[in-house]
Parts: C-alpha cells; sequence; structure tokens
C-alpha cells in the first residue's frame, strides 16, 4: 500500500492481502492520523473506515511493547469486535502487537485476569469497557489513541455518558472518532471529546469494500 513512510510489517502484511493502492480515505488521513491530530471523520459504509483504524494503530504502536494498553477501539457490537480482531491479526501478522477484544457476552473475569497479563490494544463495546473500567482501574497512563468506530451506531443506543466517563478518565491522548454519518448526536460528542481537530469529509465517496 502506497502510504508515505508506512512500517514494512505493515506494508508486507498488507501486500500479501493484496491491498496494494490506498483508497482515498487511507490516502488522505494517513499522514494527520500519524502526526497525533484529533480527527473527525465521515464516511459511508464500506468505505474502508475499520481497514484504516487498523492500519493507522498498527503503524503507531509497532515496535514499543508495554504492558498496559496504548490503543483504546469502540465498537457497536460483538460482530464488530470480532471482525477488527481478525484485521489485527491479517495486518499485524508481522508485529508483535497484543490484541485483545471484549463484548458484552464475556466472562469479565476472565477478560480482566488477560488485560493484566499487558496487552497493546483493547477493542470493546461501550458497555463493556464501561464496566470493566469501573471496576478494574486499568492503566490508562500509556494510552497514545481512544477511536471510536461506528460513531453513529453507538450514539443511537444512548452511549454517549459511557464513552464520555471513559474519555474524560484520560488525561492527554489522540481521539480519533470515525462515522457513517454527522449526526446531531456525533456533532455533540466531538465537540466535547475533541481538540482542535482535523475533519474530514467523504460522505460523497464511491464505496468499495471494507
Amino acid at each position: 500500500m502506497k502510504l508515505k513512510k508506512i512500517n514494512e510489517a505493515l506494508q508486507n502484511a498488507l501486500i500479501e492481502k493484496g491491498l496494494t493502492e490506498a483508497n482515498a480515505l487511507q490516502q488522505e488521513t494517513f499522514s494527520t492520523i500519524k502526526s497525533g491530530a484529533d480527527c473527525l471523520i465521515v464516511a459511508p459504509k464500506n468505505s474502508g473506515k475499520t481497514t484504516t483504524i487498523v492500519l493507522n494503530v498498527i503503524q503507531q504502536l509497532v515496535g514499543k511493547q508495554e504492558e498496559s494498553p496504548r490503543a483504546l477501539i469502540f465498537v457497536e457490537d460483538k460482530e464488530k469486535v470480532l471482525e477488527m480482531e481478525s484485521l489485527f491479526e491479517e495486518f499485524g501478522k508481522y508485529t508483535p502487537l497484543e490484541v485483545y477484544g471484549v463484548h458484552d457476552k464475556g466472562d469479565m473475569d476472565y477478560d480482566k485476569n488477560y488485560i493484566s497479563t499487558g496487552i497493546d490494544v483493547l477493542i470493546g463495546t461501550p458497555t463493556k469497557l464501561n464496566d470493566m473500567f469501573s471496576s478494574a482501574g486499568f492503566n490508562v497512563n500509556r494510552l497514545k489513541l481512544f477511536i471510536l468506530d461506528d460513531t453513529d451506531a453507538i450514539l443511537k443506543l444512548r452511549h454517549d455518558t459511557k464513552v464520555m466517563r471513559i474519555s474524560d478518565s484520560i488525561a492527554k491522548t489522540q481521539r480519533l472518532i470515525f462515522t457513517d454519518d454527522y449526526t446531531e448526536r456525533v456533532a455533540v460528542l466531538a465537540d466535547k471529546m475533541l481538540v482542535e481537530p482535523y475533519e474530514f469529509d467523504f460522505e460523497d465517496y464511491e464505496e468499495e469494500e471494507e
């Protein structure tokens, strides 16, 4: 995939999957996300948002092993947790990153114990992440990325408070919001959460496979 200064291990995995060309969303957002800026990215379904999240997280975290999570990713439901875990497994096959997903149907004690052994990326649903952060007190001092995928869908389920509760507990991190539609709820959340964000609008983008 032709992206400026992309990590070689990530590049090799993408090429193996046949992803040799970045689409418009990935091309236009890559350098800005890599710079550490907060971003609001609006793009339709099947435009490559999830792929964009995964490749940017791997790009930023690869080669820096630590015990506490450095990327926290909110997704809509169990199906999306599993989908994103699978993409991390494919694109991160040549990196040592430890990725773990949690959802509402998982076992809380098992999840807590696994995370305590040390992971790099934590993916989860708002309800499960909120319950875990409320009861486990995870170390978020090393968190580098706070990401919302499916933001409009998450907010339709009225998870605003849960997301903001965790966001407010993290003093400094890069925050990224990805959404299919720029609704009033998304606008309010972005205003509360993002600091001087770059805004990207791909609403008229020709749809591609995620």
